[in-house]
């Protein structure tokens, strides 16, 4: 039997960030995953996603400006992409795990059990510990119906040697929106499937119905009111079964939403408390059992995003090490949706202003005729902000090139209480997207 000050359980963003910090604080320390070191966002999501959207943007860019001065025709070459997206997940397992054990973090590799509120079961051997930090992230969630074995992973789909003429995403949310983007640049015929009336339900309506016009004009087929009761296969093919008609494809994919990662960590026999929603946590990222505290995408409150994580890994750690003194503050979190063009987001929507009660303006508009979308040929942009009393900003929602960096500049406005003429008097570089920021207020 090993002991130790903390045992952190996940190697993402959240368990990365908090075991340096008790490395650092002289904590006998140890970190274990089931899966290769390095968590979702660099192996499996965010990173290797984003590379080969980027290809895909490529190809927009080109293609809106055929007959504007750019001749010829790009396309991606899907080998050479994945090999590119290849080149940044290899070696990154091996390297994160060197640079824990840089660090006297003790790295082990196997599925972790609770048997007792102070020890796990890792490959056949107890573990000790005064302190555990949960940190095992999201999976997919079960979508219970016959033939679900037919249908892929996002993991899987970033994994593909090619991509299928026909393809199926089921759920209308950012992964399924994502995806569809990029295998329509591909050259896939692409129809996203949602079970209820609303897609993409957690972004402003206004912006939402924007993306869903530039969606559809891409050819994807964006498809409510149609939950999928079945799959079938069909020789080389599938049938998808919905409300909405039956629908024959090559692909399947599972784009219907994540659930935290924690049924198998025996957690009824801590006393820690959780439900669908992840693990229950208070302000400090501490749960029902006072020496364990958890983090990332397994625990309940906070936004399922890398850079949530990543500070709530941190505030974990530095409450274990010196005790509870660090609150969680979730105000101002943004959040974008990688579609071509980006959806992006930061604060209250409309709804949720009114629910609560609070006076405020919305400035909205459609910016496909202002110069920055025009330069690049942007059908499909726009904005909504709400401007709140005190003339401070209450939620930004944004649509259109390089929003997911404008959107920071929103984040900031909210964090730090600016006002609305401190946005309007600060200098932006022109001509630039940010510039826009002015004609928005």
């Amino acid at each position: 039997m090993r002991k130790f000050d903390v045992v952190v359980i996940g190697t993402g963003v959240a368990g990365s960030s908090a075991v340096y910090k008790f490395a650092r604080a002289g904590l006998s320390v140890a970190i274990i995953d089931e899966r290769p070191f390095g968590g979702t966002c660099a192996l499996r999501g965010c990173d290797p996603k984003k590379i080969l959207i980027g290809g895909a943007e490529l190809v927009d860019w080109a293609e809106r400006m055929r007959d504007k001065g750019i001749e010829g025709k790009v396309y991606i070459n899907w080998k050479k992409l994945m090999a590119f997206k290849e080149e940044w997940i290899k070696g990154f397992p091996e390297g994160i795990e060197r640079a824990f054990k840089k660090a006297g973090v003790e790295t082990i590799h196997g599925s972790a059990r609770f048997i007792d509120k102070d020890r796990i079961e890792v490959n056949g051997e107890i573990i000790l510990s005064d302190k555990f930090l949960i940190a095992t992230g999201a999976k997919p969630r079960k979508l219970n119906i016959p033939g679900e074995e037919y249908v892929i992973s996002s993991d899987e789909f970033l994994e593909l040697d090619e991509l299928p003429e026909r393809i199926v995403f089921i759920g209308g949310g950012y992964i399924s929106f994502e995806f569809a983007h990029l295998a329509a640049r591909v050259g896939s015929s692409v129809t996203i499937l949602h079970r209820s009336e609303k897609s993409l339900k957690n972004f402003e309506p206004y912006i939402v119905d924007t993306l869903i016009k530039a969606t559809e004009e891409r050819g994807i087929k964006v498809v409510i009111n149609a939950p999928v009761k079945e799959v079938r296969k069909k020789a080389e093919s599938f049938i998808v079964k919905t409300p909405q008609g039956n629908f024959e494809v090559n692909l399947v994919v599972h784009g219907a939403g994540r659930i935290p990662n924690v049924n198998d960590l025996a957690l009824e026999v801590t006393g820690v408390e959780y439900d669908e929603e992840g693990i229950k946590v208070n302000e400090y990222m501490q749960t029902t059992n006072e020496n364990i505290y958890a983090a990332g995408d397994c625990a309940k409150g906070g936004l399922p995003l890398t850079p949530v994580a990543a500070v709530e890994g941190s505030i974990a750690a530095s409450n274990i090490i010196k005790g509870n003194h660090v609150k969680i503050d979730y105000t101002a979190i943004p959040t974008v949706v990688f579609t071509i063009p980006p959806l992006a987001s930061v604060g209250l929507k409309e709804e949720e202003a009114r629910k609560k009660g609070l006076k405020f303006i919305i400035k909205k508009g459609d910016t496909s005729k202002w110069y920055n979308s025009i330069r690049i040929n942007q059908k499909y942009s726009g904005y909504k902000i709400l401007i709140g009393e005190g003339n401070r900003i209450l939620g930004a929602h944004l649509l259109g090139q390089n929003t997911e960096e404008i959107v920071n500049i929103f984040a900031l406005a909210i964090k730090l209480g600016l006002t609305v003429e401190d946005l309007k008097h600060a200098y932006y570089t022109y001509p630039s997207h940010s510039y826009d920021i002015l004609y928005m207020l």
